[in-house]
């Protein structure tokens, strides 16, 4: 039966037995054991600390102090070597007892450092006696399978009073030696000051010198400076009123700009407000009256298309009666026409006897239409201014009008009535 076995990183397993001329090492890990005839040991690897004290110690010059430090020891896993060292010294130890080992070996060394230095130098070197300690006790620790990780000088004491003794010393001379330093840093220090307040004097004057010289340049370069400011500021000050100015008229035309600009936009919302109200209106106004109209001027073309029809119905009939009595005009005045020719043909051959009895059958239709109108009055007044009154000037005056008539016969026609009816009566 074979049985499998492992250990942490802290610890180291041996197997010795058969199947191995010498003991098979294993710092954390695994192996396989055959029981009977094969052993297994383990061997820890832990870090241990020690608090190693040495008291009543004399040192080189024979002063007993005592010596208090801190060292830290492990057993070595990572060289088989000094693993095999370990196993050969430790294997089968309890822990406690490993640490006695190794602590009696480190407090050992500690007392034997102690011994070959003196007081002042195990206090005042510290670094130093921690370092022989670590060398010397790490080589020996070494030959049984240990290494030293860490020692440290915790701390130093006596019971006769010599490091006390020593720090009053050490105390004063630092004391003196302080004053003294002091004495010279005063004396140094009043020379110094002493040479600083004259070069400072020194300094001044020429401090002084420099500063009139600067001064009154600085009042030239002043009065220039101030000089040439005024006239920026002069310049500067035409410059901002026109730019102002400027702005001011950039600030007025963009106000008028504004002011353009609501105007339109006024203008453009009373526009709008138009159209809108003359859309209503025409919505509810303009359209029926377009509807009437168009209606009216349907109905008018319709009317007039029947009043065109009617007329031309009509003049067609006035035609054909106007052509009906051109045709009856005509023929009457081709009768006339031909009574006339017959009248000329008979006036031609009686000339003016024929003019006078024309005249003569025509004259009473003549004197009745100069009557007419004095037989249509029912009411007249007759004014005279003298001579005859009444119904015989009335009388008279028609018959002047009848004695007149052959006048304007003869005026008319050239024909002489009243010889003309003389010379009919004489035939």
């Amino acid at each position: 039966m074979v049985f499998f076995r492992t250990c942490g990183p802290n610890e180291a397993m041996v197997v010795s037995g058969c199947c191995h001329s010498r003991p098979l090492l294993v710092p954390g890990g695994r192996v396989f054991l055959v029981p009977f005839v094969q052993k297994l040991q383990k061997l820890s690897l832990n870090t241990m600390t020690f608090r190693v004290e040495t008291d009543n110690v004399y040192t080189k010059q024979g002063v007993e102090i005592s010596v208090t430090g801190i060292a830290q020891v492990k057993i070595e896993g990572q060289k088989e070597e000094m693993l095999a060292k370990a196993c050969q010294q430790f294997l089968g130890k309890r822990e406690d007892e490993i640490r006695n080992i190794a602590l009696q070996t480190l407090a050992g060394h500690q007392r034997a450092i102690m011994g070959n230095m003196t007081v002042e130098e195990i206090y005042q070197d510290r670094k130093s006696f921690s370092k022989n300690v670590f060398e010397v006790a790490s080589s020996d620790l070494a030959t049984m399978g240990m290494s030293v990780i860490s020692y440290t000088l915790k701390d130093i004491n006596d019971g006769e009073g010599y490091l006390r003794a020593l720090g009053k010393a050490k105390t004063a001379e630092v004391h003196r030696d302080a004053k003294i330093g002091e004495a010279k840093a005063k004396m140094e220090s009043g020379i110094k000051e002493a040479e600083a307040n004259k070069a400072k004097m020194e300094a001044k004057y020429i401090n002084d010198e420099k500063m009139a010289e600067s001064k009154r340049a600085y009042e030239i370069e002043k009065a220039k400076y101030d000089e040439l400011v005024f006239v920026q500021q002069a310049q500067a000050d035409l410059a901002y009123d026109l730019q102002a100015a400027i702005q001011r008229q950039k600030i007025v035309a963009e106000e008028n700009k504004i002011i353009e600009i609501e105007r339109a936009q006024q203008i453009q919302i009373m526009e709008q407000e138009i159209l809108r109200k003359q859309r209503a209106l025409d919505a509810s106004i303009k359209q029926p009256a377009l509807a009437e109209r168009f209606k009216q001027e349907q109905m008018a073309q319709a009317a007039a298309v029947k009043i065109q029809n009617e007329a031309e119905a009509e003049a067609l009939s006035v035609k054909v009666r106007g052509e009906a009595e051109a045709a009856a005009i005509q023929a009457k005045a081709k009768a006339e026409a031909e009574q006339m020719l017959k009248k000329a043909e008979a006036w031609q051959q009686y000339q003016d006897a024929a003019l006078v009895e024309m005249v003569l059958n025509v004259l009473p239709q003549m004197v009745a239409e100069v009557a007419a109108p004095l037989s249509a009055n029912t009411n007249m007044k007759l004014v005279s201014t003298g001579g005859e009154i009444g119904a015989s000037k009335l009388t008279g005056e028609v018959l002047d009008i009848v004695e007149r008539l052959p006048k304007v016969v003869n005026s008319m026609t050239g024909v002489d009535m009243s010889k003309a009816i003389g010379g009919k009566h004489g035939r």
